[in-house]
C-alpha cells in the first residue's frame, strides 16, 4: 500500500486540490449574502448553487491525476477523492434542479435551503478525502448538522419536525459511537492518521489489545448507523418519509455515499491488517440489511416508505463489495453508488412532482394509470423502478452483476446466493409500482400534473445516465477502478 507523504502547504496545485472545499464554502456564504440585496427573491439561490458546483467539479478535475496530502496528511487528494467529489457535485446539482420548483411551491426559504445543501455537500467531500479520523468526524458533523435542518425545514408539517427530531437524536447517538471508537483507537495506536494506524496494526494482533477490539467495533457500529444497516436502521423510514421529498432524495444517496466513502478508506487504509476480524461483522450486517430491507419493503403501500426500506436493502448489496475489498470490491462499490444515486434521485424527484396535492404522501394506488395520463413521468418512473430492481438492460442490473462477479471471484458464493435471492424479492415490490402505472385503472378524477423545466432537466439527466450506464457501463467501472488505485 502506498503511504501518503505530506507535501508543503500553499503550493499552486494544493489550491486546485482544495478547490471544491473553497468553492463550496464561498458559494454557501454568497447565497446567504445575496439575500440582503434588493430584488433577491428570484432564482439567484439555485443559480449560484449550480455555478458553485460547476466550479468545484472543474477545480478537482483540473488536477485529477495529481496526488497530494494536505495539512500533514489529514486531507488527501487522490483518484478516490476525485471520484467522490464529482459524484457529490452531480448529486447536488440534480437535487438543486429537482428542488427548483419544489422550494417555491412549498415556500421554503431559498437562501437557507441551498446554502445548507452546499454545506452538507462540503461535509461529504471532507469525509471522502479524510485520511485522519478526526478530519472525517468534522466532515461527518458538518454534513449531518446541515441535513438535520433540511429534514425539518417544513415546520408546518408535524411529520417533518418529528423526522428531524428522530434523525437528530439517532444521528447524535451514532456520532457518539464513532467518536468513542476513535478515542479508543487513538489510545491503542497513538494516532488517528489512517496510514500510521495501518502501519501500527500490521504488527499488533487485534485480540491482544482490548482497546482495539472495542474501538473497532464501536467505529463499525457508528458507520452502520450512518449507512442505515440493520439493526441500526430504525431512523431511516420515518426520517425519509417526513423530510421534504427533494431532501429525502438528496440525503438517501449523498449521505449514504459519503458514509461508504469513509468506510472504504477506514477498512482499506486504516484497518486493512484486521480483515479477518471485521469481515465477519460486515458479512452479518450485509445479510441482515438486504434481507430485512427487502422483506419490509414488500409490506409498504406508501411509495416513499417503500423506497426508504429499499435504500436499506441497497446498503446491504454495497456492503458485499466492501467485504470483498481490494481494488475490485472497491470499484464495484463505487460503480454501484454512482448508479444508485441517479436512479434513486430520479425516483424521489418524480415523487416530489406527484405529491404536490397529496401533502407528499404518494401511495402505490395513486399511481394507477399514470403511465397513460402522463407518458413521460410513467416511462421514467418505470425505468427507475426496473433499474432499482436490477432488471436488464438497466444500470442497476450492471451494478449488481459487477458486485456479484467480484464476490464470486473472491470466494463468497454463499453471500452471493443470499444477495441474488434478495434481488429476486426486491423485484416484486418494484414491479408493484410498474403494474400500477400501466396495468391498473385509475381511481377517481385525474389530478393535473405540471413540472418545471429545471425539474424535467434533473429527471431526464438521471434517466439518461441510468439507461446509458446500463448499456455502456464499462467506462464508469474503469474509472472506478482507477480511482481505487489511490487507496491501494
Amino acid at each position: 500500500m502506498n503511504s501518503v507523504v505530506p507535501q508543503p502547504h500553499f503550493l499552486a496545485v494544493d489550491w486546485w486540490a482544495l478547490g471544491p472545499v473553497i468553492a463550496l464554502s464561498v458559494g454557501a456564504m454568497l447565497i446567504l449574502m445575496l439575500e440582503f440585496l434588493p430584488k433577491s427573491r428570484g432564482n439567484r439561490g439555485p443559480i449560484v448553487a449550480l455555478l458553485t458546483l460547476a466550479a468545484a467539479a472543474y477545480s478537482v478535475w483540473k488536477v485529477r491525476d495529481v496526488r497530494r496530502a494536505l495539512f500533514e496528511g489529514m486531507y488527501v487528494h487522490d483518484g478516490f477523492t476525485v471520484f467522490f467529489v464529482l459524484l457529490f457535485c452531480a448529486i447536488t446539482a440534480i437535487s438543486v434542479l429537482l428542488s427548483w420548483d419544489y422550494v417555491k411551491r412549498t415556500r421554503i426559504p431559498q437562501p437557507e435551503y441551498y446554502a445548507l445543501m452546499l454545506s452538507s455537500t462540503l461535509g461529504m467531500i471532507i469525509m471522502a478525502a479524510s485520511n485522519d479520523l478526526i478530519t472525517f468526524f468534522v466532515g461527518l458533523e458538518l454534513m449531518s448538522l446541515a441535513l438535520y435542518v433540511l429534514v425539518g425545514f417544513r415546520r408546518s408539517r408535524l411529520e417533518s419536525s418529528e423526522a428531524a427530531l428522530k434523525y437528530f437524536l439517532l444521528g447524535a447517538f451514532a456520532s457518539g459511537f464513532l467518536l468513542y471508537g476513535i478515542a479508543l483507537l487513538y489510545g491503542a495506536t497513538g494516532t488517528t492518521n489512517l496510514t500510521a494506524m495501518s502501519a501500527f496494526l500490521s504488527d499488533t494482533p487485534l485480540l491482544k489489545n482490548p482497546l482495539l477490539i472495542v474501538g473497532s467495533v464501536l467505529l463499525l457500529t457508528g458507520f452502520a448507523f450512518k449507512i442505515a444497516a440493520v439493526p441500526f436502521h430504525m431512523w431511516t423510514p420515518d426520517a425519509y418519509e417526513g423530510a421534504p421529498t427533494t431532501v429525502t432524495g438528496y440525503m438517501s444517496v449523498g449521505a449514504k455515499a459519503a458514509a461508504f466513502a469513509g468506510l472504504l478508506r477506514v477498512v482499506i487504509n486504516g484497518l486493512d491488517g484486521l480483515q479477518a476480524d471485521w469481515k465477519p461483522i460486515l458479512i452479518a450486517l450485509a445479510i441482515l440489511t438486504m434481507t430485512v430491507g427487502n422483506v419490509t419493503a414488500l409490506l409498504q403501500n406508501n411509495v416513499k416508505r417503500m423506497l426508504a426500506y429499499s435504500s436499506i436493502a441497497h446498503a446491504g448489496y454495497i456492503l458485499v463489495a466492501v467485504v470483498v475489498g481490494g481494488a475490485s470490491g472497491g470499484a464495484a462499490a463505487l460503480f454501484y453508488l454512482a448508479v444508485y444515486a441517479l436512479m434513486n434521485l430520479g425516483a424521489f424527484g418524480l415523487l416530489g412532482i406527484l405529491g404536490r396535492d397529496r401533502d407528499e404522501r404518494v401511495l402505490i394506488a395513486d399511481l394507477r394509470g399514470l403511465g397513460f395520463r402522463q407518458p413521460l413521468i410513467g416511462i421514467a418512473f418505470a425505468i427507475f423502478m426496473l433499474s432499482l430492481g436490477g432488471i436488464p438492460p438497466t444500470a442497476g442490473f450492471m451494478a449488481k452483476i459487477f458486485i456479484f462477479g467480484v464476490a464470486i471471484d473472491a470466494g463468497y458464493m454463499p453471500l452471493v446466493i443470499v444477495s441474488v435471492l434478495n434481488s429476486v424479492v426486491s423485484i416484486f415490490y418494484y414491479l408493484r409500482v410498474t403494474v400500477a402505472l400501466y396495468m391498473q385503472e385509475p381511481q377517481g378524477e385525474a389530478t393535473p400534473i405540471s413540472w418545471s423545466v429545471p425539474s424535467m432537466a434533473g429527471v431526464l439527466v438521471a434517466l439518461g445516465l441510468t439507461i446509458w450506464w446500463g448499456l455502456q457501463g464499462n467506462a464508469l467501472l474503469e474509472q472506478a477502478r482507477r480511482s481505487m488505485l489511490g487507496l491501494m
